[in-house]
């Protein structure tokens, strides 16, 4: 074989060795755009804070009653008929580590007490043994401070008794957990405790109350239509298929 050969075979072996090269890139390419579409697909559901929306503020702690997280931050953070945003629907806890709810799940908070941005309504939920909460003064300072500025405030359940703690409802009614008013009304007598084995959902002025758990929904949208509207409302429901619950038949 002569020299010119030679230069053809080297020639054609670092061109296959190149395309050889590329190949391999090529394979490892899909699974960076997989990782990229995984990303997209995790931040796209984020929902910006915009400043100029109302903010509602979902309390949170170890030990917290989960639905009654969930009830709220399903209806509000729906967007109207046309996917328009209306709200910004933000947790709080304490601190920025994530908490263990009564049923195991853990969630991370949006911000601390310390960076909580202003709330238009707080809600405060329950657990089932509250005395933790009730007794722990940051907590209760932070619903007396935000009390301040929030145009509502909501409790369900026991998160009653957090709003008693915090005096801010004195002389309003108020409704708890069934079975839980007597003892609440022992423990903050100016409170207007309604009977909760008649009552659901009970709003005096800027304070809204509901037996909690799943009735949690009841005061999300009774709230909801008062800073909305009766239509925003009953599309939210339609979003949530209330109306197979209400219908329910074995």
């Amino acid at each position: 074989m002569n020299k010119f050969g030679h230069v053809i075979i080297v020639f054609v072996t670092i061109l296959t060795s190149c395309n050889t090269d590329k190949s391999k890139t090529k394979v490892e390419n899909p699974e960076f755009t997989k990782a990229e579409k995984k990303t997209d697909s995790l931040t796209k559901h984020r929902k910006p804070f915009n400043p100029e929306l109302p903010t509602i503020g979902l309390l949170m702690y170890n030990g917290v009653l989960q639905s009654e997280v969930i009830a709220t931050s399903d209806v509000f953070a729906k967007p109207t008929e046309n996917g328009k945003q209306l709200f910004n629907v933000i947790s709080i806890a304490e601190t920025e580590n994530s908490i263990t709810t009564e049923e195991g799940m853990h969630f991370v908070p949006d911000y601390t007490f310390e960076n909580c941005p202003k709330l238009t309504a707080l809600f405060v939920p329950s657990a089932y043994d509250m005395y933790a909460q009730v007794h722990n003064e940051k907590i209760v300072n932070f619903i007396k401070e935000k009390n301040k500025e929030t145009k509502y405030t909501v409790s369900n359940c026991a998160g009653a008794q957090l709003i008693g703690r915090s005096g801010i409802a004195d002389g309003h009614k108020i409704v708890t957990w069934i079975g839980g008013g007597e003892q609440l009304q022992k423990d903050y007598p100016n409170l207007k405790v309604q009977n909760d084995s008649l009552v659901t959902f009970v709003e005096d002025g800027k304070f809204l109350s509901s037996n909690g758990n799943l009735a949690s929904y009841i005061s999300a949208l009774n709230l909801l239509e008062k800073m909305t509207s009766l239509e925003h409302r009953k599309f939210v429901e339609s979003y949530l298929y209330l109306d197979r619950l209400q219908n329910w038949k074995e």
